[in-house]
Formats: structure tokens, C-alpha cells, sequence
């Protein structure tokens, strides 16, 4: 394969980082970033003293992104729970596809458990609009991240699929790297976590191989993350109460507010579990229906995978009480917690323009939908 098609998809090689860390020292907002994650000013210095000895990738997530990652945990988490590591090994890459609720951290956190679990980091999907300055091309890149380009018409939007896809595949098959990408275009919104048909079509774009063969080859393993307080919900709620009315168009730093926010707010608990992979059985099963019902019944099953291991708590049993007026739950909260939630929808609530009674309906939701995923 020629792989120079791949040279603006691609993250950076080794030999492209001693560049790409000269950038990074020479950007204002990177101290303001250090400064903010260690308020120890000889931490957030000494940080900056190892970034300029870094040479290589791996240099890069172990010495800077595993500390900064950990770092955020800590300071805005209640602490951070896994399991289900047992079912990766990297002798057998994989196509990990996770449900996807923060920008950054989703992805991020996998890296810091694969490298505790002492398991090879994944390559990671970057959507071109996330490609807004230097710094966050860097940042990616030297992050083992590669680009999906977002819109265009749909020839483009065809065309750029089967580049995705050729390259995830031979991100797999050849590089031996796991690759790390969402079931679905951009995050969940509602709090509904469903897999995309389109993604898994595109899956398949980079090979002629039959239906099970082609799918068996990229081991696809669903990964689930359950945060007890949803990254930028109140951002959501706004995008979802405007939807309602006319097309949501977003502002052009729009993305890396969410970023940054998805940062510095408070996430309560944190759990993320490795689903076991799809397995030929499954394939196979799936391959004995029309075309489309195939992919229909794929993303069925990596959906229960995903809502099997969700981890649940209170935030979302309340909100499923408050919703549909009930006491189904109360045995997960006390009544001091539900109330400390109902100031928590408020503050959030006042502060967004719209009919209250309707983005309070939408804040539920996003809460509860979980549990209702759940209950299925």
C-alpha cells in the first residue's frame, strides 16, 4: 500500500516531534494550561522543562498527557473506576468504539488506563472542525490522534469515508495499532447512547472481503464511559432547546469551549468499562439478514453491549424520578441529594434563554435516558 495518501490523516512520527515541541513552548495559552492542572508553580514549571526533553510519541503521553490527564481526574472527579481491561491484549488490535459524551476526555482517559494496564495507547479519531489552532493540531498529533474531515456534500462525504476507513484498517491490520473512534457522529446529546448504521458501514468500506470476514478483521470492541455528571450538560441542553425550533448553527470557538469546560467542570464518579469484542457468531448472525438489516442488527448489539455495562448513579435515578413522577428509585438517593440536584438543574437552567418547564424536560432526559436504555 502507498502509504503517503495518508500523510494529512496520519498522527505525527517520531522524527515530528521536536518540531511540533518547539510550537508548543513557544504558545501563550500552554503555561495558562500547566498553571491552571498544577497550581504548584514548581510542578506546572518542571512539567515545562520535561516537555522540552521530549523526542518521541510515547515520550509525549507517558512524561506530559498521562500526568495532565491524571491531573484533571483528580481535581475535578470524585475518582475514576474501569474494568473489563482483560478483554484487549496487543497481540490482537481493535477497533474500539465508545460511546462518546466528552470531547477530550473519552478518548483520553482510555489512553491512561491502557498505559496502567501496561497496554499499548490507541490511535484517535480528530475531527477536522477540532483542528481550530496550531496548538490543538499539535496537541492532537502528538497524541496519536488522525483526522476526520467533518461536512462537505455527499460525493465528499463519501469519498472521505472510504479514506477513514482505509486507513483505520491498515492502522489494524498493518501498523498494529488500536484505533479509538465514537459509534456515532459527534457526541450524545441526549444522554441516548446509540450506534450510528453509518459508522458501521464505513467499517467496511476499506475491504472487498465478505460481511463476517471483513468485520472479524478489525476485532470491533465496544468501550463504555458513565460520568455521574454529564460534561457540559447545560452547553447541550442550549444546542437541544434550539433544535427544537430551527437549525442549531454552532459559533466558531464553539468546540473548544466544550473542550475546555469538558476540563475544568465537575465530574463526580467516573467509570469506563472494555466491552467483551463482537465475536464471529455474532457476524455471522448478523449477516443472515437484508444488507442494511445487517448493520441495523450489529449496532443493536454493540448497543446492549454499551447499555449492559453503563454504570448508573444518582444523578440518574433522580433525574428518572423527577421526570415521570415517580419514587422507582429512591432507594439509589437520599432526599438531601435530590435536592442538592434540583438546585444543581436550576443554577444551570436560569442561566440559558428559553422556556424553562422545556429545557428542565431536556436536562432530565439526558439523565435519565440511561436508565431507561437500562431497563430495555
Amino acid at each position: 500500500m502507498d502509504t503517503s495518501i495518508f500523510e494529512d490523516t496520519r498522527p505525527y512520527n517520531d522524527n515530528e516531534i521536536p518540531a511540533a515541541v518547539n510550537r508548543l513552548l513557544k504558545d501563550n495559552y500552554l503555561p495558562l494550561i500547566f498553571n491552571y492542572l498544577f497550581p504548584d508553580k514548581k510542578e506546572a514549571e518542571n512539567l515545562l522543562k520535561i516537555l522540552k526533553d521530549v523526542r518521541t510519541v510515547k515520550d509525549f503521553q507517558l512524561k506530559i498527557m498521562y500526568r495532565i490527564i491524571w491531573a484533571i481526574i483528580n481535581k475535578t472527579s470524585s475518582g475514576l473506576t474501569y474494568s473489563g481491561f482483560e478483554n484487549l491484549n496487543d497481540e490482537k488490535k481493535a477497533m474500539l468504539i465508545g460511546n462518546h459524551r466528552d470531547i477530550l476526555l473519552d478518548s483520553a482517559i482510555l489512553q491512561i488506563l491502557l498505559t496502567d494496564h501496561h497496554l499499548d495507547t490507541s490511535e484517535i479519531t480528530f475531527g477536522s472542525n477540532l483542528m481550530s489552532s496550531q496548538l490543538a493540531i499539535d496537541i492532537g498529533k502528538m497524541n496519536k490522534m488522525f483526522k476526520i474531515i467533518r461536512g462537505g456534500n455527499i460525493r465528499d462525504f463519501y469519498r472521505n469515508s472510504v479514506h477513514v476507513s482505509t486507513y483505520m484498517r491498515y492502522a489494524i491490520t498493518e501498523k498494529k495499532q488500536s484505533t479509538w473512534i465514537a459509534q456515532r457522529n459527534g457526541r450524545t446529546k441526549d444522554g441516548n447512547d446509540t450506534t450510528e448504521m453509518a459508522v458501521l458501514k464505513m467499517f467496511t468500506l476499506s475491504s472487498n472481503k465478505r460481511f463476517v470476514t471483513n468485520l472479524l478483521e478489525l476485532n470491533i470492541t465496544p468501550l463504555i464511559i458513565s460520568y455521574e455528571y454529564e460534561p457540559c450538560v447545560f452547553l447541550k441542553v442550549a444546542e437541544l432547546y434550539v433544535s427544537m425550533y430551527q437549525k442549531y448553527e454552532k459559533k466558531e470557538d464553539e468546540d473548544f469551549q466544550s473542550i475546555i469546560q469538558g476540563i475544568i467542570q465537575w465530574k463526580g464518579n467516573i467509570h469506563f468499562v472494555v466491552g467483551k469484542p463482537i465475536t464471529e457468531d455474532e457476524l455471522k448472525e448478523c449477516d443472515q439478514l437484508q444488507k442494511n438489516d445487517k448493520f441495523i442488527r450489529l449496532a443493536q448489539i454493540i448497543d446492549k453491549r454499551i447499555y449492559d455495562n453503563y454504570r448508573l448513579w444518582k444523578t440518574n435515578y433522580i433525574a428518572y424520578d423527577l421526570l415521570y413522577n415517580t419514587d422507582t428509585y429512591t432507594m439509589h438517593y437520599s432526599p438531601s441529594e435530590k435536592s442538592d440536584f434540583i438546585q444543581y438543574m436550576k443554577n444551570g437552567l436560569e442561566k440559558i434563554e428559553g422556556e424553562y418547564d422545556e429545557l428542565e424536560n431536556i436536562f432530565l432526559k439526558i439523565y435519565a435516558n440511561p436508565v431507561k436504555n437500562k431497563e430495555l
